[in-house]
Parts: C-alpha cells; sequence; structure tokens
C-alpha cells in the first residue's frame, strides 16, 4: 500500500481524500495556496506546503511547485481529485517521470479521452453508441454549417478539448450556428488553448446518465452502476441520485457493457466515468464523453455499494486486488452547496459567518469549508456536498428536504433555498425528468 500521499487539490474533494488517506494510516500532504491557508483540509493533512498565491496558474496548476513540494516532503504518490491538473496527461506522464505514483489512469487514456471527437470516433469503433454528428472538427463556420446540415438541426456545438459543462452551446438554424460556433470556438481557444470544435446532434429532450467505471490492476475494467445527472444549469450538475430513476434493468445492463468496452477501449485504470445522454422517448443512450478522473458526484456511488472510491483508488494504484460486494441497495441523493444565488446561480463569495451542517441517520456531508472561512471568488463555488442515503427514493427525497431545512449558512450566497424549492417540484420527486428542469423552474 502507498505509505505517503500528496493531495494536488484543495477544498472538499481534498479533505475528502485525506480523509480517507489517514484512515488508512498514509501519511498526507496537503498543497495549498496562500488564499486557502486556513481551510480545514490544510490542517488535517499530516503536514501542508503552500505552493502559490491564489491564482491557481501559480499554486494548483502549478506543476513544478507540486512536484517540488512532493520531492521536498518525501511524498511516494500523487492524487489529483478532479479539476486541475486531474485530467492533465502531460503532469501525470512528469509525476510517473518523477518515480511517483500516478493515482488514476494511464496518460494515454487520459490523452485518447481529453479530446471530444477522438474520444467519439474510438467509442464508436469499439461498438458503443454515439450521437449523429462529425468525426472530424469543423475547422471553419462553412464546416460547422455543412455538418449541421448533414445531422439535421438543432445541433450541439461542443469545445473538443472542454469539459465539465464548459465550451458548449446550441444552435436552432444557420444563423445562430454562425453566432454560436465564433463563441464557441473563441472560449476554447482562450479556456484550453484549442479552438477546435465538434458539430453533434442536440436532443431537447434528453437525460444525463453516467456510469462509474474502475479498472483493476489486473487488466480487467468493471461498471459499478448508474447515475442520474440530469438537474443541471449551464450544463453543470446540481444533484445527482443513484440509481437513476429512469433505467430499467434491461437498459443499465446495456448502459453498464457499454461502460465497460469504452473502458477497455482505451486501456483504462483506476476511478473514471462514462457519461451518457439517454433519450427517454425511445430508450437509447449515446456516449458523451468519458472523465478520467474521480467525479464530484461518486459519494452517491459509495453509499448504494457500500464501499469507499477513493480506498480502491489507492489500492488500486497500489497494484492491490480489490473485492467489492454484489449488488446494490437504498437510493442516494447528492446536492452540491454553492456559494451562488439560488435565482440567478451567480457567484456570490464571502466570509462565512454561520456554518452549521445538518445531522441524522442517512445524511453525510462532505465539506470544504467551517465556521469562520471566507469563501473567496478565485476558485470553484462549491463549499459542500449534501448526500443523503434512503432505503428507497421517497426516504432519501424526505431525508434531504430535513437536511436542508437543517443547513444553516451565513455570510456567502448560497443556492439552498432552490433545493428546498426543486424537492418540493413535481416534475422531480416524479423521478420523470429531464436537463431542462432548472429552466422550467426559472
Amino acid at each position: 500500500m502507498i505509505e505517503s500521499l500528496l493531495v494536488a487539490n484543495r477544498g472538499e474533494i481534498a479533505r475528502r481524500i485525506i480523509r480517507t488517506a489517514n484512515r488508512l494510516g498514509i501519511r498526507t500532504i496537503a498543497v495549498h495556496s496562500e488564499a486557502d491557508a486556513d481551510l480545514p483540509f490544510v490542517r488535517e493533512a499530516t503536514e501542508a506546503i503552500c505552493v502559490g498565491p491564489a491564482n491557481p496558474a501559480q499554486s494548483y496548476r502549478n506543476t513544478e511547485a507540486i512536484l517540488a513540494a512532493a520531492k521536498s516532503t518525501g511524498a511516494q504518490a500523487i492524487h489529483p481529485g478532479y479539476g486541475f491538473l486531474s485530467e492533465n496527461a502531460d503532469f501525470a506522464r512528469t509525476v510517473e517521470a518523477n518515480g511517483l505514483i500516478w493515482v488514476g489512469p494511464p496518460a494515454d487514456a487520459i490523452t485518447a479521452m481529453g479530446d471530444k471527437i477522438n474520444a467519439r470516433n474510438l467509442m464508436a469503433e469499439a461498438g458503443v453508441p454515439v450521437a449523429p454528428g462529425a468525426h472530424d472538427p469543423a475547422a471553419t463556420v462553412e464546416a460547422a454549417i455543412a455538418a449541421a446540415t448533414a445531422i439535421g438541426y438543432p445541433v450541439m456545438v461542443k469545445a473538443a478539448a472542454g469539459g465539465g459543462g464548459m465550451g458548449m452551446a446550441v444552435a436552432a438554424d444557420e444563423a445562430s450556428l454562425r453566432t454560436e460556433y465564433a463563441k464557441v470556438t473563441a472560449f476554447a481557444e482562450r479556456m484550453f488553448g484549442d479552438a477546435a470544435v465538434l458539430i453533434e446532434r442536440y436532443y431537447p429532450r434528453v437525460r444525463h446518465v453516467e456510469v462509474q467505471i474502475l479498472g483493476l490492476a489486473d487488466g480487467r475494467v468493471i461498471a459499478l452502476s448508474e447515475r442520474e445527472c440530469s438537474v443541471q444549469r449551464r450544463n453543470q450538475k446540481l444533484v445527482e441520485e443513484a440509481p437513476s430513476p429512469a433505467v430499467s434493468p434491461e437498459l443499465r445492463e446495456r448502459l453498464l457493457a457499454a461502460a465497460v468496452l469504452a473502458g477497455e477501449a482505451v486501456g483504462y485504470r483506476n476511478a473514471g466515468t462514462v457519461e451518457c445522454l439517454l433519450d427517454p422517448a425511445t430508450g437509447e443512450f449515446f456516449f458523451l464523453e468519458m472523465n478520467t478522473r474521480l467525479q464530484v458526484e461518486h459519494p452517491i456511488t459509495e453509499l448504494i455499494h457500500g464501499i469507499d472510491l477513493v480506498e480502491l483508488q489507492l489500492r488500486i494504484a497500489s497494484g492491490e486486488t480489490v473485492e467489492l460486494p454484489a449488488g446494490t441497495h437504498g437510493h442516494a441523493i447528492e446536492l452540491r452547496i454553492n456559494a451562488e444565488d439560488p435565482k440567478r446561480f451567480l457567484p456570490g463569495p464571502g466570509k462565512i459567518t454561520t456554518w452549521v451542517e445538518p445531522t441524522g441517520d442517512g445524511t453525510r456531508v462532505d465539506s470544504g469549508y467551517a465556521d469562520g472561512n471566507t469563501v473567496t471568488p478565485f476558485y470553484d463555488s462549491l463549499m459542500a456536498k449534501l448526500i443523503l442515503f434512503g432505503t428507497d427514493r421517497d426516504d432519501a427525497l424526505a431525508k434531504a428536504r430535513a437536511a436542508v431545512a437543517g443547513f444553516q449558512i451565513a455570510g456567502p450566497k448560497n443556492n439552498l433555498p432552490f433545493f428546498a424549492e426543486l424537492l418540493e417540484n413535481d416534475e422531480f420527486r416524479s423521478g420523470d425528468y429531464d436537463t431542462g428542469i432548472v429552466g422550467r423552474m426559472r
């Protein structure tokens, strides 16, 4: 087993990883920016080292500073969490070239899945269903128009190097395609250093369903179960649940089989997620992307399986054989508690003057902050994940309503009022909802 672990991340996910590593007796090293020096993850690690100022490019994305911290502290392995350097293939290669263990998939798998066009074509070759779309990037707006004409409007204009719901826009006709093409290419160049875009069929009513996979040390790829991720704002998730209320046993079997094919196609190791779009009218699903890292919403899979995915990641990276319990039980829901306006979802950072987490049977809070901390504007607005586990969906929803009512936050803006509204929404409560639900509530 790994004996010392540097966590190259911050906030709730750094705290989450450190908690499991500490439980396993692993020496933990937190790296942090100057702005994060007082956050809980810093004091809960065995040791901590500042790697730069608040700007992520000078701290959490500063590969030289992070590697220097690993060397100076004698770290044996690096866990990247999610975001920042987690899907940076060059960093993964550099970590291993320096004799350290990378707690994640092979760099070649990250590269293969990092470009949405390449990933889409690889999946099609492997027999994974993909949505109608172009096989090559649209290098010009004229090429985009030609692809859209062949596919049929509406289309999704998608940054090939994008992720996390960023760099995506819908075009209903040629005029809007010209406008959105210009916006997405400019955004992609600025954010990802790559202006390439993919043109793909857009489905107005669709559900976002994903499958948790594990690539084991012995080379096998297994699929655990699916998660429902259709409650989104600006293509970014707000609520996830497992199992999905839209997935029948027959559909689940097809989803999991496709996810295994996807992982095998790139020689996947460690934890990853195969994201799909599901047409609720036909039961057809299409590959969306593969996230070559641990997902924000991994706790709901942990709860219904009775496992610790971070522990499994560490054991796989150590070359150990892992044993998984058979089947799933119960229902789990995760609410992302963000420092943002609950109406327009605009960031609202500030100093936390009250922070009281709910407690009770089936209630779990993975938080990155505590009373007295400051949510700064430098990073993602996620403050905590409120995770509920029940015997069934109705039980989990009841616990979610009680937990939202009991979570007290003052100082920064927060989206708890939105969740209180959502949990009373008839469409959401029915389980028959899609990615347009937040727009319909607004």
